[in-house]
């Protein structure tokens, strides 16, 4: 194992050999891995963890929203801290921690209990990711192998949030809720082990006192920011809302100017006058915003307009997985043939047409199509959350990667919590502009059926005309929703196209 001091030199490939550069791929393929299947795996046990602990509704939603608002808070500060304490030293000190919280989280009493160990696991989880991709900046220092790493590590998380529902009903048909939470743990051990022999340490050599207060700044504006679209979504445009977006932004905007007249910024905001790095990053963010709304509406379709059950709706939406997973075998030849930048743009235009063709496939009878659509979605998006991260941490030196790695993970969840507020605000209007329901239906029924496709489902008759008229408007609402999605990703390409290089170069990959 290769220990670097402050002062010494940030290892590079040349210190470890192939087998060992890969073997330590597989670690941090590993931890992003559980971490994306602990953000989706929940979902399933909320009816048996409910019933267990005796959750109210708010509470319920505490516990699954606090995880991700610790994480996007704290993407950032943790980065920064990773430059400088050491990034396998927080990796492994983040693994114990997200380890012995899933052990408090799987034996909550309460509810009040479990809300605090998803918070500790968001913490845990935020000290992770940036230190995961900036050890892979810092360990393949070679264009081609780094473009192929980041391929490997950008399935793990895409796929990791696919299994999540997998994984969740696999164990909640054999064990207790908890299961979901203890599932973690030999992995957290494993992943310790591993990373103690496998991963040499890194850091920025001279990386300068951090600022306490940038980092307050940072967490204090992401943070409301991603709760007010949270909040917009399950409870509608409100003062609350209003309040927390206000406040996101000012206090945005006052970190940003501290950032440009500190000596040492936690982070470096002039990179975004680089037009490589600020369009690699918006394009990562609408990638993930396509690819998260879409798993959102389509989830719902799939349950509610034709009646899979959540395991199996989670199993129709593999082929979008595997296509982003068999990236990984052509993502250097595509590099090398069109360069990085049309690379990317090729990624959004692939998720564009697989929006269309889902948008046509919907009203098919055969879930066939439907699958067919989900393979240039799942590949497009693989290939342009790929080079968009290559493209991130590469456009900053090695020292820096850890600050890079929170930038690009931050775009990932403002991406995700965006694709979900918009793309869901835009499906419910489409839905509840097309309902056209029968006369004579009662009162409490019309309400419920104007509200959602859930709420119709709950009250009225599976055979009754007023269902079978909102699961059509749901449809035809969801093409009009997948429509919206390709132009935003088509919007994304062209930025693409014109902000990031795509020289072509012999190693595999453009700068």
């Amino acid at each position: 194992m290769t220990v670097t001091s402050p002062s010494a030199p940030v290892p590079t490939a040349s210190t470890l050999s192939p087998l060992r550069r890969w073997a330590a791929l597989g670690v941090l393929s590993l931890a992003v891995l559980l971490l994306a299947i602990d953000g989706t795996v929940l979902a399933l046990a909320v009816p048996s963890l409910t019933q267990a602990l005796g959750a109210t509704a708010n509470q319920i939603l505490w516990i699954g929203d606090i995880y991700s608002l610790a994480i996007a808070g704290l993407l950032i500060p943790m980065g920064a801290l990773a430059d400088r304490v050491g990034r396998k030293k927080l990796l492994l000190i983040g693994s114990f921690l997200f380890g012995a919280a899933s052990l408090l989280a799987a034996f909550s009493p309460s509810a009040e209990m479990l809300i605090l160990a998803r918070l500790l696991l968001g913490v845990a989880g935020a000290t992770l990711m940036p230190s995961t991709l900036s050890l892979i900046r810092n360990i393949f220092t070679d264009p081609r192998e780094r473009t192929r790493a980041i391929a490997v590590w950008s399935a793990a998380a895409s796929g990791g949030a696919a299994l999540g529902p997998l994984v969740g009903g696999a164990l909640l048909e054999h064990f207790f809720w908890g299961s979901v939470f203890l599932i973690n743990v030999p992995v957290m051990v494993v992943l310790i082990v591993a990373g103690i022999f496998l991963l040499p340490e890194s850091r920025d050599p001279h990386p300068g006192p951090i600022d306490l207060l940038s980092a307050l700044l940072a967490v204090a504006a992401i943070t409301p920011f991603v709760y007010a679209i949270k909040h917009s979504v399950q409870s509608g445009i409100d003062l609350i809302g209003v309040v927390s977006l206000a406040a996101g932004l000012v206090i945005g905007y006052v970190f940003v100017r501290r950032q440009r007249r500190l000596a040492v910024p936690l982070l470096d905001v002039e990179l975004f006058r680089v037009p490589a790095f600020s369009g690699a990053v918006f394009a990562a963010f609408l990638a993930v915003f396509s690819l998260s709304g879409l798993l959102y509406f389509f989830s719902l379709y799939l349950q509610l307009a034709r009646g899979f059950a959540p395991l199996q709706a989670g199993l129709a939406e593999l082929p979008a997985t595997l296509a982003s997973i068999a990236v990984i075998v052509v993502v250097g030849w595509v590099v090398a043939r069109i360069g990085r930048g049309r690379g990317i743009a090729a990624g959004l235009i692939l998720i564009a047409l697989g929006m269309i063709g889902i948008a046509m496939a919907e009203g098919v009878e055969h879930y066939f199509w439907l699958a067919l659509a989900l393979i240039p979605v799942g590949f497009g998006v693989g290939l342009s959350q790929t080079l968009t991260t290559d493209a991130v941490v590469s456009a900053v030196p090695p020292r820096k990667a850890g600050a890079a790695s929170a930038i690009s993970e931050t775009a990932y969840e403002l991406g995700v919590a965006f694709g979900i507020a918009i793309l869901g605000s835009v499906l419910n209007l489409a839905y509840r502009g097309m309902l056209q329901l029968p006369a004579g239906l009662g009162d409490a029924q019309r309400v419920a059926a104007e509200d959602s496709l859930a709420a119709a489902s709950a009250v009225l008759d599976p055979a009754s005309p007023a269902l079978l008229a909102a699961q059509a408007a749901f449809t035809s609402a969801m093409q009009f929703t997948a429509l919206a999605a390709a132009a935003v990703s088509v919007v994304g390409a062209v930025i693409a196209w014109r902000t990031i290089p795509s020289k072509r170069e012999g190693a595999g990959h453009g700068e």
